[in-house]
């Protein structure tokens, strides 16, 4: 709990909270001093209560710490508890009994319970800081809970931090007394339990809280069998081990119960007289006293209202000064990319243009060489076509001159016949022998492996585009909306939840109060609609 100087005093209310730590060095070793154990505000200026603290033997160590809780629990927390000290220690105190199951949580009121935790010692939530397994080393919900669903302990802070997301904006004074108005509504909320005995000798269960006074089954401490609200009660008292409770309408009987002991019926005794003068006075006109209180508080709580607005409107303006920041830097960076970008493309273009002007040169020395051989095949041609015209003039001269070679062996022939005939045509036909003997017969014809030219002109072509610069007018991003609205009402996210998580439930891990609370959320019942319901009928089962 809270840490302070020994011996200095945390805080109080008008509600009888009171909060101390003590050292060995403030008592004497053995035996401290003993005042009235029903206390109430004394006359001192400080208005400070003082509790009897009975002699027992104190070990000599140091330092001791003692631990004074609230004896009598506020109605309504959000009215009760003035001062923010007094809050935050009742808050630490309900959230310790309802961890150590001293107070029945149903699983989805403790998911959200466990959020508001988390924002009362966090702070706003921030996914760059409050990264998966903060919560790890946290004592959030009680074993209860945890045991009765098939969930590992991601899954369940997977959920808390859902619902923690969800309170961003509200300080730790808001959390904690988010925590209480849930916490109160609580059935087990207050109550302080007592074993009894009725007339019959039935072992029951009294109950003593801001409300009044309730009789309970031993197995069963949600659902009150008769309840005694303390403005219906006349008259409480007690006589050895018997306890007789009177109510306002003499027509109901009188409720006579014994206790175990002695010393516990005083303690009955002033439980009731304490929380009945605390009903009383609730609905009453407030003291002087506790109306400069409250009108205190108001004012230091307005006034830490106007610092977290002015922190907030700080942290607005400085988010969005350094969104404009990285924004320009964005751009500033963009700007530098585009222009790298650019530079880059003009080399590229240079680049380009250098290897279109070779190329280009090639091109044409190619082009040139291709015009050479083409004269030099043409005149080739020239030369195969007069040797051709060559070869022609000779062949028609041979045929010519085999012509007359026939023409003169004809006539010799007919010289030769008044010879005789054989003698003649012997020595005609060797000297001239017949043409078709003659070996003048040529064939000219044009040499087959003449080259062949084929001239192709090679045809070049090159894609190139210039890039286009981006537009540098971009505009700076408007100031993101606002944040989202708030949740829908409570109820509905508890349902919400429980519904989510009802799967994963184990049946026969439920504890008697699980089975109660399930029966009495399935009819409607609450705490307050309950007492309000056995109030109009009183009976004994």
């Amino acid at each position: 709990m809270h840490t302070e100087s020994p011996g200095d005093i945390l805080g109080h209310s008008h509600a009888g909270v009171l909060h101390f730590r003590v050292t060995a060095k403030q008592m004497k070793p053995k035996t401290l001093s003993s005042v009235p154990l029903d206390t109430k505000p004394s006359a001192k200026p400080n208005g400070f209560c003082i509790p009897q603290v009975l002699d027992h033997d104190v070990p000599t160590e140091e330092p001791k710490t003692f631990h004074f809780l609230a004896k009598f629990y506020p109605e309504n927390a959000e009215e009760e508890l003035v001062q923010e000290i007094t809050q935050h220690l009742f808050f630490l105190q309900v959230k310790k009994q309802i961890l150590d199951e001293k107070i029945f949580c149903p699983p989805e009121a403790s998911v959200l319970l466990a959020s508001y935790a988390v924002q009362a010692k966090y702070g706003d939530y921030d996914p760059n800081v409050h990264k998966r397994g903060f919560l790890a080393q946290e004592e959030l919900l009680p074993k209860r809970v945890i045991n009765l669903y098939q969930m590992t302990p991601e899954m369940w802070e997977e959920r808390i931090t859902a619902w923690y997301a969800e309170h961003r904006g509200r300080a730790r004074d808001e959390a904690e007394m988010e925590y209480l108005k849930i916490a109160q509504d609580l059935e087990m909320y207050g109550v302080n339990y007592f074993a009894i005995r009725n007339k019959k000798g039935t072992e029951l269960l009294l109950g003593v809280d801001a409300l009044g006074l309730h009789i309970y089954d031993p197995d069963n401490r949600l659902t009150p069998k008769i309840s005694f609200p303390w403005n219906e009660i006349r008259n409480i008292s007690y006589s050895d081990k018997e306890f007789t409770i009177k109510p306002l309408d003499k027509k109901i009987d009188v409720f006579k119960f014994n206790s175990s002991k002695l010393r516990v019926n005083k303690l009955i005794l002033q439980l009731c007289i304490g929380n009945h003068d605390l009903f009383m006075r609730r609905r009453k006109a407030d003291s002087l006293e506790v109306q400069q209180m409250k009108a205190q508080a108001r004012e230091e709580k307005a006034r830490k209202q106007m610092e977290r607005q002015c922190l907030a409107r700080e942290k607005q303006m400085r988010e969005e000064a350094e969104r404009t920041r990285d924004e320009l830097e964005r751009r500033l960076m963009q700007l530098k990319e585009e222009a790298t970008m650019a530079n880059e493309a003009l080399m590229r273009s240079e680049e380009t243009a250098d290897l279109l002007a070779e190329k280009a040169q090639i091109t044409e020395e190619e082009a040139k060489l291709l015009a050479q051989k083409a004269a030099e095949a043409e005149q080739e041609m020239q030369r195969i076509k007069a040797t051709a015209i060559r070869t022609e003039e000779e062949k028609r001269l041979m045929e010519q001159k085999v012509l007359e070679a026939e023409m003169l062996a004809l006539k010799m022939a007919e010289e030769s016949e008044r010879r005789s005939e054989g003698t003649a045509l012997q020595l005609l036909l060797l000297c001239f022998p017949p043409p078709s003997s003659y070996p003048f017969e040529f064939t000219t014809a044009l040499p087959t492996d003449l080259p062949s030219f084929n001239l192709i002109s090679e045809s070049l072509s090159f894609d190139f585009k210039d890039t286009d610069m981006k537009r540098l007018s971009m505009e700076i991003e408007k100031e993101k909306v606002e944040y989202m609205e708030k949740s829908k009402h409570l109820q509905e996210q508890l349902n919400e939840l429980k519904t989510e998580i009802e799967a994963l439930k184990l049946k026969e891990r439920e504890t008697a109060l699980d089975i109660l609370h399930n029966e009495n959320s399935s009819r409607g019942n609450s705490k307050h609609n309950t007492i309000k319901k056995v109030s109009e009928g009183l009976y004994l089962p």
